[in-house]
Formats: structure tokens, sequence, C-alpha cells
């Protein structure tokens, strides 16, 4: 467990600490269980995360590249094998990830699905 970050008035005596909210709500319920351990916390909250990318796919995506070729190669797919598991043509889909064609909502979605990511995760 963390330390309590302790605020002290001008001659230095402690005024006020400033404890963890999941502390807090410990104490405040009156609860005879004992607050979560930083590990504990650290656990639940890596075990809630979905999926974690590696920094690779973010400075891609931070540097402008196309969200779905990033996405794509990261799934080891070619566009030959990502066209044919959302029924387009791979030209269709170069030209998407090339900027030269939009792409339907619809066809958007069955990409996103593919990949497994977020609809929004693809949009640049």
């Amino acid at each position: 467990m963390t330390e309590p970050q302790i605020i002290r008035d001008s001659k230095g005596n402690p005024m006020f600490a400033v404890i963890p909210w999941r502390v807090y709500h410990h104490l405040r319920m009156g609860s005879a269980v004992e607050p979560p351990t930083d590990e504990n916390l650290y656990n639940e909250v890596k075990s809630s995360i979905d999926e974690a990318f590696p920094i690779e796919v973010a400075d891609s995506l931070l540097a402008g590249d196309c969200p779905l070729k990033v996405y794509r190669k990261f799934r080891g797919m070619t566009q030959q094998e990502l066209a044919k598991s959302v029924r387009v043509h791979s030209v269709y889909l170069s030209q998407i990830e090339t900027g030269r064609r939009s792409v339907a909502a619809k066809t958007l979605a069955a990409i996103a699905r593919v990949l497994n990511v977020a609809v929004e995760d693809l949009r640049y």
C-alpha cells in the first residue's frame, strides 16, 4: 500500500492526509475488510484491459500511418487475406489503405470485426 501524502501547516504539523480513493471508501463505509494492496489493484486493472499493443503499433499510429494497415500488419495478415475475410477485392482494400478511396461504414465494421479492434480505432 502506498503511504498517504501528508499535508502540513506552516509549522510542520500534519493537517491532512491524502489517501487512495478505495482506502477512503473502505474507511468511510466502516468496512472491516482491509483495503486492497497496490499489487491487487494493479492486477485488477491489468485483468480489465482487453488487449495491449506493442509500442511499434502506437508509434505507427502516432506517425499518421493508416490504422487499417497498422492493425492488419500487427495481426499478421496480408491485404489479400483481409480482403477475402471481409469479402472485398484486395485492390479496393489497397486503395482504402493508401487513402485513394473512402470506405463504407458496413465494410469498415466488417474490417474491425476481422481485426478485432473498434471501428473508431480504424479512423484517422
